[in-house]
């Protein structure tokens, strides 16, 4: 029976995970604290986004995406980024930035311009309508940020609550 069972053991993926896990002394499964953490963690964190992002278009304003990427634009100065740099600058997760690229160029946000000594490469660069638009959006987006978030939270907390996270960024 017994190497029936350890037959059995080698060839259950779970059984081998366990195994490694068992011998490198790390715990097999997240407590229940922090799976309700991280469970409301995500809830919030979307819903939060989504009345940010509501009351931008309630404003007439484009997406927060749009002043996500035109501020890490602006940030580079006239130097600009190429599409893929300006993706990893983001502080929200964008999967299309070509789409992105293209919605912003459309509106004379940003121009696109030959990368030097690249020649399919590009640089992109916020041009003064773009600079306009982010200041213009930047009352809107900092009451949504006070009103869904900053309000809820006195000071210390929000020190807390950012020490947390640079502690968990510190992982990424």
């Amino acid at each position: 029976m017994k190497g029936d069972e350890a037959g059995k053991r080698r060839r259950d993926p779970r059984a081998l995970s366990r195994s490694v896990i068992d011998e490198t002394n790390e715990s097999r499964e997240p407590s229940a604290a922090t799976v309700a953490a991280w469970a409301q963690f995500v809830r919030i964190g979307q819903s939060i986004l989504a009345m940010v992002e509501a009351d931008l278009k309630r404003q007439g304003f484009p997406p927060l995406a749009h002043y996500d990427a035109l501020l890490e634009l602006r940030r580079a100065g006239p130097k600009g980024l190429r599409p893929n740099e300006l993706q990893h600058e983001m502080l929200l997760a964008q999967y299309s930035i070509s789409r992105l690229v293209e919605r912003l160029v459309h509106a004379g946000y940003v121009g696109r311009g030959a990368a030097e000594g690249d020649g399919r490469g590009q640089i992109l660069r916020i041009t003064p309508a773009g600079r306009t638009c982010l200041k213009s959006m930047w009352p809107v987006y900092a009451d949504a940020i006070q009103r869904h978030f900053g309000a809820r939270l006195d000071i210390k907390d929000a020190e807390r609550f950012a020490a947390i996270l640079t502690k968990l960024q510190q992982s990424c």
